[in-house]
């Protein structure tokens, strides 16, 4: 039950950090955001490591990393992907895929779930796909095409990889590693979106409103991160995940209590699902 409480926090936090960042790429281009909210986030991750020590593990460390790469790699292709204006269809795809792989990989290794939360998985999935749609204009429905469905899969996928791996870095390092491999990820995440920077032109450097929203969006994306590590130690990977997924719930409300966005019939119906989700999988 704490690991479920502690995974529906992450996704919280997650939501109200991608809010953060969807204001900030608003204003200033998405890999300078991306790359500055990893920066600013590192002083609060140095003093959640002093406040949770544990002997550094390497093993940790090397996971934690490669979560950090498979993070950054989806969220480029995330961007581009949403780049092509049709949000319609990459959002839903992007978010199921991040949490139905994971849902996968927990049911192969041998976690069985009681029949209620699988249920309720399979809420929490729907719930996803039907929260992220925003309806648009048809001009960008026909911007829609396989390649740019392949690119939204490849987000997902980016994103279900740091899942599994921050979980794995979990079990490669005896249970108990610490906050290691989130510092891991960060810094991996750092050096590739450096790398990625100095290869390309990102554009507007976030400033003003914009450096503001991104100063939120960091701290509350490591924070999810450190959160997910703490569930998913405690529960299985195929409940933890997609509940931590669930973001796009958070994300949707402070849309519109913040930017009095107008809620559509069907995010509704998703807000709908994910109660459901949460009631099933705490039964």
């Amino acid at each position: 039950m704490l690991s479920v409480a502690i995974a529906l926090l992450s996704g919280l936090v997650w939501g109200i950090g991608d809010f953060a960042g969807g204001k900030a790429t608003q204003r200033a281009a998405a890999l300078g955001v991306v790359w500055l909210s990893k920066l600013v986030s590192l002083p609060l991750l140095a003093i959640y490591l002093v406040a949770t020590y544990v002997p550094v593990t390497p093993i940790g460390l090397v996971w934690g990393a490669l979560a950090g790469v498979a993070g950054i790699i989806g969220l480029v292709l995330f961007y581009r992907a949403l780049s092509a204006g049709a949000m319609t269809v990459v959002a839903p795809v992007t978010g199921v895929t991040s949490a139905a792989i994971p849902v996968v990989v927990g049911l192969i290794a041998g976690e069985r779930p009681s029949s209620l939360q699988l249920v309720g998985v399979g809420c929490a999935l729907l719930a996803i796909a039907l929260v992220s749609i925003s309806p648009q204009r048809s001009r960008e429905h026909r911007a829609v095409t396989w390649r740019l469905v392949a690119v939204a899969l490849g987000a997902g996928s980016g994103f279900a990889l740091f899942f599994i791996l921050i979980a794995a870095a979990g079990e490669a390092a005896g249970g108990s590693p610490g906050l290691w491999p989130i510092a891991g990820s960060q810094l991996s995440a750092l050096i590739i979106g450096g790398l990625l920077l100095l290869m390309t032109r990102p554009g507007p450097w976030p400033q003003k409103a914009a450096l503001r929203w991104t100063m939120v969006a960091g701290p509350c994306d490591m924070t999810a991160n450190a959160l997910y590590l703490v569930a998913v130690r405690g529960g299985d990977l195929s409940v933890v995940a997609p509940l931590a997924s669930l973001y796009p719930v958070t994300t949707v409300i402070l849309a519109l209590m913040i930017d009095h966005e107008r809620l559509h019939g069907v995010q509704v119906a998703g807000l709908a699902f994910a109660v459901a989700a949460l009631v099933l999988v705490s039964a």
